[in-house]
This record gives C-alpha cells, structure tokens and sequence, in this order.
C-alpha cells in the first residue's frame, strides 16, 4: 500500500478484515468441539458479512475520496501500512499458521479477542479518514466489534469453568 491512500483504500482494507475475519470464524467454528464456542464463531462470523457489505456500500459512497492534506504526510503514510500490516490476520499468514497449531478452544478465543482489537483499532484510524457523513457507519462497527470483545471475553470465562 505504498504511496497516496485515499478513502477508497482504507475501506478496501476494512472489506478485507472483514472477509478475512469471516474466514477464520467459519475456520475455528468448524474445529470447535463446544456447542456455545462454535455457535458464538458463527455468529461472528455473521457479523463479520454484515460489516463486510456496510463498507461495501461506503465504498461505493466515497469512491475515490483524497484523504485530508495532513495524512498525506510519509510518517501517517507509514503508521496507516503498520496498522494494516500487523493485523492479525494479515500477517503473511500468521491467521493461518495459528489456527493450525491452535491447541484448544480457549486459544482460539483468545486469538479472536485479538482479531477484534486489532480491527477496533484500525476503525477507530478509519473513522477519522472518511467524510464527516460516512463516520456513523465506521462507529456503528467499532460498537460492534467492541460487542465482539465482550461476548468473547465473557465466553472465554465460562470455557475456563467448563
């Protein structure tokens, strides 16, 4: 993602997340031995299509959008490429190599809380590069992904009791 980003860019990569995110919850769900385990992936996995077709259409709305003349400057440029880079997920397929090895279900909870924190924080970079009208859907998605958090959180709790 070397040079100029426009908006266009950073929701792209937002759509990737979200497809990626969608993989890896069919993945884990599909390896999960406990019922509420997989059916939470599932679920997440749901959401992750519903938040894949919201940027879709923000895609469509912002099209090629220059981003503002301040995050144009190399050291944003940079920090913007390391988010995106160091997604789990996107991490020359350090998804992959986890969920491969990955030992138990309360790993893959884990590894999930990871995936919401890492996309928390790269909608949060997003909400501020998008046009003032557009912001909403970007904040409706991180509350979601911040609800993702919790119900893993909480999940990952009642597995260590089980």
């Amino acid at each position: 993602m070397a040079g100029i980003f426009t908006a266009g860019d950073i929701v792209e990569a937002a759509i990737q997340v979200e497809t990626k995110g969608e993989s890896f919850y069919k993945r884990v769900a599909g390896k999960a031995a406990n019922e509420q385990v997989r059916d939470l992936f599932l679920y997440l996995g749901g959401e992750e299509i519903k938040h894949r077709e919201t940027f879709q259409g923000l895609l469509q709305r912002v099209g090629q959008f220059e981003l503002p003349a301040w995050s144009t400057d190399q050291e944003y440029q940079e920090y913007l490429e390391s988010l995106v880079e160091s997604h789990i997920l996107f991490g020359d397929g350090l998804g992959d190599t986890i969920l491969t090895h990955m030992q138990s279900e309360a790993e893959a909870l884990r590894f999930a809380m990871g995936f919401e924190k890492d996309t928390i924080l790269f909608f949060m970079e997003m909400r501020e590069l998008v046009p003032e009208s557009e912001k909403r859907f970007v904040q409706e998605c991180i509350e979601e992904e911040s609800d993702h958090l919790r119900k893993l959180r909480t999940m990952l709790k009642l597995y260590k009791k089980i």
